[in-house]
């Protein structure tokens, strides 16, 4: 496709690239520790890979979700794969918090409320642990052969 973002680009921090997908820490300034794993290939949806490899894609976000979840400690994780914008094949991963802009609306709703300074700061401060934890959990899963 041409103009495609996301073959274009990465967008985000990439912590981790393989041949098939590439886990990204997105730079949110309200949403620390949001997660993107993004297919490489351009494909619009996940019935367009077989099998095998939609179950592969999955166990990425799943070890993704477990990383956010154990380094950030948010309230609720949303996953969320759109891509009415960006029709390639992506997986939003999300800490959710109940003081956060929106919650317990989607990200993308209107805000209701500004997020505590303190609270958003806490949270930056896991980005290192959450990016270690990250890293260390995908080498330990698919080796550091493939490691940037």
């Amino acid at each position: 496709m041409k103009n495609c973002i996301l073959c274009e680009t990465d967008g985000a921090e990439v912590i981790y690239r393989t041949g098939t997908w590439r886990v990204l820490l997105v730079d949110d300034a309200n949403l620390p520790g949001f997660c993107r794993v993004v297919l490489n290939d351009h494909t619009a949806e996940m019935t367009d890979l077989p099998i095998a490899e939609r179950t592969a894609l999955m166990e990425v976000v799943w070890i993704v979700e477990q990383a956010v979840r154990d380094a950030m400690q948010p309230d609720k994780i949303n996953l969320a794969s759109l891509g009415n914008m960006v029709p390639h094949l992506h997986w939003h991963i999300i800490p959710r918090y109940q003081d956060d802009a929106s919650f317990p609306d989607s990200i993308w709703s209107v805000p209701h409320r500004t997020i505590p300074e303190n609270s958003l700061a806490m949270r930056k401060q896991r980005i290192p642990s959450l990016r270690n934890l990250l890293k260390k959990r995908l080498y330990e899963r698919y080796g550091k052969k493939t490691q940037l």
